[in-house]
C-alpha cells in the first residue's frame, strides 16, 4: 500500500527510493489486475448518492489513519516487542472494520491503488481526488501522531539503585 509505504518511509524505517519503488510497483501490478480482467467489475471510486466529497475526504482520513496507525503498532514500532506476532491478525481486523464501516459511502479505499486502476479501466475519474487526498492525509498523521507520542520518546532510563 503506498501510503502506509510512505509513512513508514518517513520517520527512516524506508529509503525513499524504495519506497517510490514499491508504490510503483504497486500502481502497475493494479493495472495489470484489472486490464486482466479479474477486477474489472471492482466498484471503487464512487460516491453513494448522499454523500458529499469532504464526508468521504474525512471518511478516508479516518480509515487510513487507523490502519497506518495499527501498522506501526503492531509491526513498525522498534519497542513493541513480541507484539509483531500479532500483526496481520489486527491489520487484517482494522481493514475489515474499515471496509464495514465505510464501504457502503465511499468504497473504503484507503489505498489510492485500490481506486487508480478501476478508474482507468472504466474512465470515471469524477471525485478520484477524494482517494489520494484522504489516504494520504491519514497515513501522513499517523505516521507523526505515532512517531511524536511513541517512536520519538526516550526510553526510561534505569533509576540507580541505593544500598540501605
Amino acid at each position: 500500500m503506498p501510503v502506509s509505504r510512505i509513512a513508514i518511509g518517513a520517520p527512516g524505517e524506508l529509503s525513499h527510493p524504495d519506497t517510490f519503488r514499491a508504490g510503483v510497483a504497486e500502481f502497475i501490478s493494479m493495472l495489470i489486475f484489472v486490464f486482466a480482467g479479474s477486477g474489472s467489475g471492482m466498484a471503487f471510486g464512487k460516491l453513494t448518492d448522499g454523500v458529499g466529497v469532504w464526508n468521504a475526504v474525512v471518511f478516508e482520513i479516518v480509515m487510513t489513519f487507523g490502519l497506518v496507525y495499527t501498522v506501526y503498532a503492531t509491526a513498525v514500532d522498534p519497542k513493541r516487542g513480541d507484539l509483531g506476532v500479532i500483526a496481520p491478525i489486527a491489520i487484517g481486523f482494522i481493514v475489515g472494520a474499515n471496509i464495514l464501516a465505510g464501504g457502503a459511502f465511499d468504497g473504503a479505499s484507503m489505498n489510492p491503488a485500490v481506486s487508480f486502476g478501476p478508474a482507468v479501466v472504466s474512465g470515471v475519474w469524477e471525485n478520484h481526488w477524494v482517494y489520494w487526498l484522504g489516504p494520504f492525509a491519514g497515513a501522513a498523521i499517523a505516521a507523526l501522531v505515532y512517531d511524536i507520542c511513541f517512536i520519538g520518546q526516550r526510553p526510561h532510563e534505569q533509576l540507580p539503585t541505593a544500598d540501605y
